[in-house]
């Protein structure tokens, strides 16, 4: 039985040297059909070639939480926001706060809702080490989602940490973050495989995949491009410690 493929990517942040490493081993598993679940830009230096390239490769992208409020950011606002917002066309600031909130697919019989960051708004975290009521939300039908069936799947992105639960017959996962990763300093995405549209119970697999890329590249656009807090963000991309906790951390040397 041959199996249809789908791949997951999420949380870019206009790292397009991730980006690019992670779409070439797509391409190179011959997966054709790629899914983005939000945060295009924002944090890293080329957000609007990054939009450029999702909206070249991607079927579905999603509205994360920069994709969200970006275009929102006041003039007199924080200079990293302003700069990361004028980083984007107009139009491209139109196009991602425009963005579906959550995409539906049926695989092997099972019912999948991909979003964000939870089913109540992109800009709700649920973190790894969740509660069971968390967990349990994440299958709810809510304003965001809207009616019908509660899903059996539910694949997200957002938290920058890659992982999966099953519980009481249901499955939650993360894809971890493409440009940002923050579990480990090396770019994810997931593989769904099973039959498209399939109605009926049939093999099914998710796969995570780690695909490393020249970090010293993507450091150096950042720098030459004098990306306000280029130093975070090159922490943050050596060592996967987040900006929030990076008291006494440096980035290793190079």
């Amino acid at each position: 039985m041959a199996l249809d493929r789908i791949a997951l990517i999420s949380d870019v942040h206009g790292n397009l040297t991730a980006l690019d490493a992670v779409i070439d081993d797509i391409r190179a598993r011959r997966i054709s059909r790629i899914v983005n679940l939000g945060d295009v830009a924002g944090k890293g230096p080329r957000g609007s070639a990054a939009v450029a390239r999702v909206q070249e490769t991607c079927e579905v992208t999603v509205r994360g939480n920069w994709d969200d409020f970006l275009d929102g950011i006041a003039d007199d606002g924080p200079a990293e926001m302003v700069w990361w917002r004028d980083e984007l066309t107009t139009a491209q600031r139109r196009w991602l706060r425009e963005l579906p909130m959550h995409h539906d697919l049926v695989v092997s019989g099972r019912r999948i809702r991909l979003f964000h960051a939870s089913a109540r708004s992109p800009h709700i975290r649920v973190p790894f080490d969740h509660t069971p009521a968390e967990f349990d939300g994440m299958f709810r039908m809510t304003e965001m989602t809207g009616a019908g069936p509660e899903p059996d799947v539910v694949g997200y992105g957002d938290v920058h940490d890659a992982y999966i639960e099953s519980r009481d017959g249901r499955t939650l996962f993360n894809v971890g973050s493409v440009g940002n990763p923050l579990d480990e300093p090396t770019p994810s995405y997931v593989i769904l495989e099973g039959i498209v549209d399939g109605p009926r119970s049939a093999p099914f697999g998710i796969q995570f995949v780690r695909v490393p890329y020249d970090v010293d590249a993507e450091v150096a656009v950042a720098r030459a491009l004098d990306m306000p807090t280029a130093d975070v963000w090159e922490v943050e991309l050596r060592t996967a410690v987040y900006r929030g906790r990076q008291a006494g951390v440096s980035a290793p040397r190079r």
